[in-house]
Formats: structure tokens, C-alpha cells, sequence
């Protein structure tokens, strides 16, 4: 393992299918309380989301309970968040590739979210176990590369996320010292107004999987913007800003 190689691995829709997670949830909210109470609930989270930066589930829930304090069903939505089976919900071979990145370098899974919905998430699907207790939870987590290499010094860095902004973010901070890596999972990393508005990542693939198959050897040591990795196959040619990414 190389110990001044840290690889910052992104939870949601990266290593976790969380759209699907949040569709179960509006599923759920409107089985158990009806289409007022889900409509409402999601109201709340959207506009938390906004204010704060990150998905406050519970605080969501906190903040609609407050408008019904006189429907006692609402007291059970946290117990079906916080014991949702989060293991079933992970991409296919998540914890293949944490276990496979620690052969290259430190392994450190860096999400943003809460202090108590996001590391149940992350300790009950298994990550946190995966990654050693390696874990970082931020608000803005592109905002924290200071804090990031003081507990993780590192000579290079390999931030794998979802989120064209995040990578451009980390890109801009820590420019020739970071391999950015986009998995194209998930609805931020089909969304065409965000590919047209960031540059493309060094790296991008279809799946968290296909990093598996990948030389990543000689992929680190001669990173080039905006390459393709094909399953099974080396980096293609570098694709250009605002060309479909969905995959």
C-alpha cells in the first residue's frame, strides 16, 4: 500500500444507491400518512436541504412533527429510517472496491450529511467497518480539504464522487495533487445542466465496479482530464464538457 496515496470515497449514489433510499421514503411516508403528509414532509426536507447544504432526514421529520404533534404515527418514521436495511441498497461490489482501493493507498470514505442518519447509514450498510472506521462527515465537505489533510497527509489524493461540483471543487483546492474519479451513477451524474457546467473529472466510468477492472497503477501516474474508462478496458478518449455522462 502506498501510504502517501489517500483515496476519499464518496457515499451517496457512489458507493450507496441513496435515490432509491429516498424514493422508498416517499413510498413509506405516503403508505403510512397519505399524500398531504408526504407531499408536506418532502416540502420541509427540500427546503432544509437548501438552507443547510445536506439531506437532514431527521431533522426534516423533527420540524414536521412540530406542525402535527397530534398524529402519534409520525413518532415511528424514525425507527423506519434509522433501521432501514441500508446494506440492501448498495452498489454492486461497493465493498469489493473499498476492499480492493487499500492495496493502493489509505482508504477513507468523506461524505457530507448529519451527525446521526448519515454515520447509522454508513455503519449499517457496512462501509464503516469496509474502510476501518476511516470516516469523514461534513457539511460541505469541498470545503474541508485543510481539515481532510490533517488527518489524512497524504502526497496525492483520489477523490471518487457523484457530484461534477465536488470534483471541480476538490480539483480547484488541491489542482495537480488530486486524481478526481466519476462514477456516473445516480441523478446528479445524468443531469445535463450540471455536466455543461463543470469540467469533465480525470477519470469518469458507468459504475463504482468498473474500478475493479481497471490498471489503476498506470491510471495514477498519468491521469488525463476527462478520460473514459470502459468496463474491463483502459482509459478511452477524453470526453469534452457537457457530452453525456449517463451510463
Amino acid at each position: 500500500m502506498d501510504e502517501e496515496r489517500v483515496f476519499l470515497l464518496d457515499v451517496d449514489n457512489t458507493l450507496f444507491d441513496n435515490d432509491t433510499l429516498q424514493q422508498a421514503l416517499i413510498a413509506h411516508l405516503e403508505e403510512e400518512h397519505g399524500e398531504a403528509a408526504r407531499t408536506r414532509y418532502w416540502e420541509i426536507f427540500t427546503e432544509r436541504w437548501a438552507k443547510i447544504g445536506y439531506a437532514d432526514y431527521l431533522g426534516a421529520l423533527q420540524l414536521y412533527r412540530e406542525e402535527d404533534l397530534h398524529d402519534p404515527r409520525i413518532l415511528r418514521m424514525s425507527s423506519w429510517m434509522v433501521d432501514y436495511p441500508f446494506a440492501d441498497l448498495l452498489h454492486p461490489k461497493a465493498l469489493e472496491v473499498v476492499s480492493h482501493l487499500k492495496r493502493f493507498g489509505q482508504v477513507v470514505i468523506l461524505s457530507d450529511g448529519d451527525a446521526v442518519f448519515q454515520p447509522r447509514k454508513i455503519t449499517r450498510s457496512g462501509l464503516w467497518e469496509a474502510a476501518e472506521g476511516h470516516v469523514l462527515i461534513y457539511i460541505h465537505k469541498e470545503e474541508m480539504t485543510a481539515d481532510i489533510e490533517a488527518h489524512y497527509p497524504a502526497s496525492h489524493y483520489i477523490v471518487i464522487d457523484d457530484k461534477l461540483k465536488i470534483l471541480s471543487a476538490m480539483k480547484a483546492a488541491w489542482k495537480d495533487r488530486v486524481t478526481t474519479v466519476f462514477p456516473r451513477q445516480g441523478h446528479y451524474a445524468s443531469d445535463p445542466a450540471i455536466l455543461s457546467a463543470y469540467p469533465p473529472a480525470d477519470l469518469s466510468m458507468a459504475h463504482i465496479a468498473d474500478l475493479l477492472e481497471m490498471d489503476l497503477e498506470q491510471v495514477l501516474h498519468s491521469p488525463r482530464a476527462g478520460s473514459s474508462l470502459p468496463p474491463g478496458g483502459a482509459p478511452t478518449h477524453p470526453q469534452r464538457t457537457g457530452e453525456s455522462h449517463a451510463g
